[in-house]
């Protein structure tokens, strides 16, 4: 009983605060990290290290007599667990420095330096064709950059510089045309780049097998902050694609209105 009322002591913030900072602070790191990975393959990993953990302490505090067993735990498993974590993780650990870096820089607008109504004009533009490429049974995946930037990936494609319009999206996609496959990067009100490789999405997990614009979507947006819009070649669908959550089967005031709340930009209601 002693310890126990020693223990509540510690714990209560008006006879040690330190403690209780440090349990808030300690909690706020571990929700943020779980915030990260959340959507994505890092899950799984998690859970199968924390029962790994779980096991090797188990086992070493419970059958002490297992001095083979213990060593292996304690001079194999856990420092190679140590030197594994930044290798297994490495896309996650990169979003979660990149999203630290964007929380701190809180002079970056974002979408470029386009002006709301720059952004809006993008955003309907991006819709209206998303949804004329759908009725036409035509693929397409737009890429709409954030704070993060894209540069590295649209340097390897083909470089444009052109503002953002529906019949220009149209026709980079249509088929057999030099510009039609794989994506276009979208900077404020300007198509900086198309015919731009991205990276493939290692999360298959699931019942959905993604096509390789699906995979490409949830790619840059796993390792970027980038809204990528997709048009399925197959079934016409529209998705949105942000953090590695897809959204599909959107319409095109759906996909606008979507488009707009991520973007935050203000929408000023005409009066009557």
């Amino acid at each position: 009983m002693e310890n126990i009322q020693n223990l509540l002591n510690r714990l209560n913030p008006l006879v040690y605060p330190t403690t209780f900072i440090d349990i808030l602070v300690v909690t706020a790191i571990f929700f943020w990290l779980l915030g990260v990975v959340q959507g994505t393959r890092a899950v799984q990993l998690v859970r199968g290290i924390s029962i790994l953990l779980v096991l090797s302490f188990f086992v070493g505090s419970i059958f002490d007599g297992l001095r083979t067993l213990e060593w292996l735990l304690r001079t194999a498993i856990q420092p190679a667990l140590i030197v594994a974590i930044p290798i297994l993780f490495q896309p996650e650990l990169r979003r979660a420095l990149e999203t630290l870096g964007r929380s701190t820089n809180l002079l970056n607008r974002p979408f470029g330096t386009a002006d709301s109504s720059e952004l809006l004009e993008t955003m309907n533009s991006v819709s209206r064709a998303a949804a004329q490429l759908s009725k036409q049974g035509i693929g397409a995946l737009m890429v709409l950059e954030r704070n993060t930037r894209l540069q590295e990936y649209a340097s390897r494609g083909v470089l444009l510089d052109a503002r953002v319009a529906v019949p220009l999206l149209l026709n980079i996609f249509y088929p057999n045309s030099p510009l039609h496959d794989m994506a276009v990067i979208i900077r404020g009100n300007r198509i900086v780049a198309a015919n731009v490789v991205l990276p493939l999405s290692e999360d298959i997990v699931g019942q959905r097998r993604y096509g390789t614009r699906h995979r490409a979507a949830k790619g840059i947006s796993e390792q970027t902050d980038a809204v990528t819009v997709v048009v399925s070649e197959e079934t016409g669908a529209i998705s949105l694609v942000v953090d590695g959550r897809m959204i599909s089967y959107l319409s095109e005031s759906r996909l606008r209105s979507m488009l707009i709340q991520l973007f935050r930009i203000k929408v000023e209601e005409n009066p009557r």
